[in-house]
């Protein structure tokens, strides 16, 4: 066992990590505006002197697990109006596509335990182009391609700074900090790197007066006074200028009113950029506070800042700073080496290593009481009464503050829980233990509403995205099981499932509106993928049947039934519920099977494809033949039983001997269940062999759904034939639009018209690979159609696979795909090897797009280039 996997038992040695965000401004829990515009009730230039309530964001940051002191890095080039203390990006209204960051960062490794941290910010020397950004991309269409840093021109000639920003923890307690900014320019290059530190403001809301204090002792320390965090001092290897302020809000620049505080949180801007020397505190002490150094850095040179964080008493704190530094770098080689160590390809090595520290990096404390929020702070104004019944109103029981996988920290720096269940998966990798505690986390009775709903997101929690908790429960439990040498953590297991029993019951009670096992879901997650928004009310009056809905539902079922019946090997109580979510996914598929006619049901035996179904009041019932991923998730619902789970499970077996005795209709649903022979599995499906060939016929069409780089969210053959419908005065279409979004719908932020995205490819993956440990290797279908080339699924899924892998690997011309066009990213050395983790992909080129930093499902990757292991029953 590795150095760092022997860290990850002392939780300690998290209580320091990349807990930052990238992003607070625009957050719904700093939205305290009538309207809930959240994007404009804090801008981004209102961001620098505006006070947060619930959390803090900076570049390359870390704070303690509770958010109290935080410490992060701004940069002035002498040229930009503004000190870069935060990222800048579009919002929601700005992007054509919605919002979107305008920064080029990289995550670039990362350890579990936050031993060694390393990320990499490039900084151009040119005034940053603020207004062209937000002009370029107001002017274009969303037809138009997004409008991107690189775009301007700035990294041209190498004028830009890589600044490389690096943590090593000596203890659990006693963090190096080091910063290496390269000039890149051929010419010397001005710069002043300020190391920022301050702590979160918990004092002025009228709940606790303490204020904490930064205190410069002779210019060689800060002293961190915290009662919470006692004796941490920030110990500076070489001298120079400290600037104090307070994190106070400016509201003489914001509302025009005086400051009653003489000190406030832009005061270090307007002291470096502004010259205003009385905008900081020249006693010496604050609540926010920066090292300021002024750097004339040579032509291709480098210059290095050296600090050290420790709460203790160090005469000598940078005596071993290069040797420790040099040994947790060693040790995250041997931590990933262990795990690699199966893996032969070096490129391969490099783009999950960079996943994996993605997924690190991309941890945040996120801290939202929804009572104190909707209410107000004692000593704030009261905030406006239509927010009582706005936004999240009715999740008054929500109080979070933990530390979270968040999808993406500038873009989507709030949870999502099916983004969660999929990060779970990556983390199972490296550390099952926090995989583990984020799925016990949304099970929690301060996050799970009493009826058993899970909180979507941030900007609507009432959202109902797919229910996909159950899956990664288990698959984070059988990843860990192995990595265990079979000993599985049953009591994380049950505690989740019973929980998750709170949650399942609210699916059925909820989203099943006539009680006939077909279930109606809306959003699940896809955004624009439907003719019509399916979380809105219907243009048309009725409701939607949803093939997807309805197949979640199922696969829900047989995750369920999985658990139980790994439970029920420690425990025979568990058979009893064993039995009740076979019982579901049966009375599921017989439904699903019994809506086979075109006029009525979710199958269409003519194009041979699941679509939804739209009921008007009228009694007319229509297919919205949309070719797209809702008629490709049935394929998700399946589990096979073998008889070496039913001998040791005889109670079970029993009981479904006899249902399905009492019920032949239902039995003839469940593949050889009348064969007795001692190797003999079954198959629990939502598909038979013949709908099942029927639907891979399309998937593996490079016509319709096979792109180069893995599965398209809606067929090609909408390209040529897009579908319309026409209802009430208005047309309504979809076709295949394979780059970003041309809808509005949503916000227009993503796109499930046609790009390939990877969660869904992962469980179609994963799907496959479960009908093969059933059908086995005699089991062949056509890949690609048309191709008379006849693999098996396993095969299948290998392919497809590597057509994922292939976004970032290299082709034979040296080029990342998901890198598009952009020459800059293909062939400079110092871009072309630091990955990015998009969160969709153009479904014919390759290219990235949407959210740059979505190392959260994007992650999956990890796993995919992880080498397999045989199936599990």
């Amino acid at each position: 066992m590795s150095t760092e996997q022997e860290r990850l038992k002392d939780k300690l040695w998290k209580h320091w990590g990349p807990y930052l965000s990238n992003r607070q401004w625009g957050t719904v829990r700093e939205d305290y505006s009538a309207n809930g515009d959240a994007w404009n009730y804090i801008s981004h230039d209102m961001a620098r002197s505006k006070t947060y309530r619930w959390g803090e964001e900076g570049v390359a940051g870390i704070s303690d697990i509770q958010q109290l002191f935080c410490f992060s890095f701004a940069f002035w080039n002498t040229k930009d109006a503004i000190l870069k203390e935060r990222f800048f990006g579009l919002t929601n209204q700005e992007g054509n596509h919605g919002e979107d960051v305008k920064e080029l960062y990289y995550f670039l490794d990362a350890t579990p335990s936050h031993s060694y941290l390393k990320m990499l910010y490039k900084y151009p020397q040119s005034a940053f182009p603020y207004e062209q950004l937000v002009n370029e991309n107001k002017n274009r269409t969303r037809n138009d391609p997004e409008f991107e840093l690189t775009d301007t021109g700035i990294f041209n000639n190498n004028a830009y700074f890589d600044v490389f920003v690096e943590y090593a923890k000596a203890d659990v307690d006693d963090i190096l900090i080091q910063i290496t900014v390269h000039n890149r320019n051929t010419e010397d290059a001005v710069l002043h790197v300020l190391p920022m530190l301050w702590f979160r403001n918990t004092w002025c809301w009228g709940y606790d007066a303490y204020k904490p204090q930064l205190i410069s002792s002779n210019n060689e320390e800060i002293i961190i006074g915290h009662h919470h965090l006692p004796n941490y001092k920030l110990h500076i290897a070489h001298k120079t200028d400290i600037i104090f302020c307070d994190n106070e809000t400016n509201v003489e620049r914001l509302y025009g009113v005086p400051n009653t505080q003489r000190y406030t949180k832009d005061g270090i801007h307007r002291y470096v950029v502004e010259g205003d020397r009385n905008a900081v505190n020249i006693n010496g002490s604050g609540t926010k506070a920066a090292l300021h150094y002024t750097a004339n850095i040579k032509a291709n040179d480098v210059y290095v800042i050296k600090l050290r964080l420790e709460a203790l008493q160090n005469n000598q704190p940078f005596q071993d700073f290069d040797a420790i530094f040099k040994q947790r770098i060693q040790d995250a080689d041997v931590f990933y080496q262990e795990l690699q160590h199966a893996i032969t390809n070096e490129e391969e090595k490099l783009i999950q290593r960079q996943a994996l520290a993605g997924m690190i990096w991309n941890k945040q404390f996120y801290y939202y009481d929804i009572p104190q929020w909707l209410n107000g702070d004692p000593a704030e104004p009261v905030p406006p009464s239509e927010r009582l019944k706005g936004r999240n109103a009715d999740w008054k029981h929500l109080n979070n503050a933990d530390i979270i996988s968040m999808p993406d920290t500038w873009e989507y720096p709030w949870f999502a829980s099916w983004d969660l269940a999929f990060h779970t998966i990556s983390f199972a990798l490296m550390d099952a233990g926090f995989a583990k505690h984020q799925l016990a986390l949304l099970t929690k009775e301060w996050y799970m509403k009493p009826n058993g709903q899970f909180p979507a997101y941030e900007w609507n929690f009432g959202d109902v995205n797919p229910p996909v908790h159950a899956w990664a429960t288990w698959r984070v439990y059988t990843i860990d099981q192995r990595n265990n040498n079979g000993k599985g953590d049953i009591a994380f297991l049950e505690t989740v499932f019973h929980k998750l029993l709170l949650n399942f019951t609210w699916w059925v009670n909820r989203k099943d509106k006539q009680g006939n096992n077909i279930f109606e879901g809306g959003f699940l997650g896809l955004d624009n993928i439907g003719v019509f928004d399916r979380s809105a009310p219907l243009p048309t009056g009725g409701y939607i049947e949803q093939a997807d809905g309805t197949s979640w539902m199922a696969m829900y079922s047989l995750n369920m039934l999985r658990i139980a019946l790994e439970l029920a090997l420690h425990n025979q109580v568990y058979e009893d519920m064993a039995t009740k979510f076979f019982e579901h996914f049966l009375y599921i598929a017989a439904a699903l099977d019994n809506m086979g006619d075109e006029k009525n049901g979710l199958w269409n035996d003519t194009d041979r494809f699941f679509y939804d179904a739209l009921h008007l009041p009228n009694g007319q019932n229509i297919q919205l033949k949309v070719r797209s991923m809702v008629g490709i998730i049935p394929l998700f619902a399946v589990e096979v039983l073998d008889h070496a789970t039913l001998e040791a499970l005889p109670g079970f077996a029993k009981r479904l001997d006899w249902f399905l005795n009492y019920r032949p209709d239902l039995a003839a649903l469940v593949s050889r269940w009348q064969d007795k022979s001692a190797d003999e599995k079954h198959l629990l499906s939502l598909l038979r062999g013949h709908r099942m060939k029927k639907i891979l016929e399309k998937m593996l069409d490079e016509t319709e759904f096979l792109s180069p780089f893995g599965i398209r969210s809606v067929s090609k053959f909408h390209e040529q034939y897009p579908y319309i419908f026409d209802a009430a005065g208005k047309r309504f279409e979809v076709k295949y639009t394979p780059a970003e979004s041309t809808s509005s719908l949503y916000g227009g932020n993503s796109n499930w018209r046609g790009p390939v995205w990877m969660p869904l490819n992962f469980l179609i993956i994963e799907s496959l690979q479960r009908f093969h440990f059933y059908y086995g290797n005699d089991f062949k279908v056509e890949y690609p159609k048309g191709s008379s080339n006849f693999i098996s699924l396993d095969a299948v899924a290998d392919e497809l696979s590597q057509r994922l892998k292939q976004l970032f690997l290299p082709d034979q011309n040296g080029h990342r795909p998901y890198l598009g066009d952009n020459v800059l990213l293909q062939n400079d050395p110092n871009f072309k090897n630091y990955i990015l983790f998009h969160e969709y992909f153009h479904g014919d080129t390759g290219k990235g797009l949407g959210a740059a930093h979505q190392t959260g499902w994007t992650g999956l990757i990890a796993k995919l280039i992880q080498p397999k292991r045989p199936l599990l029953s």
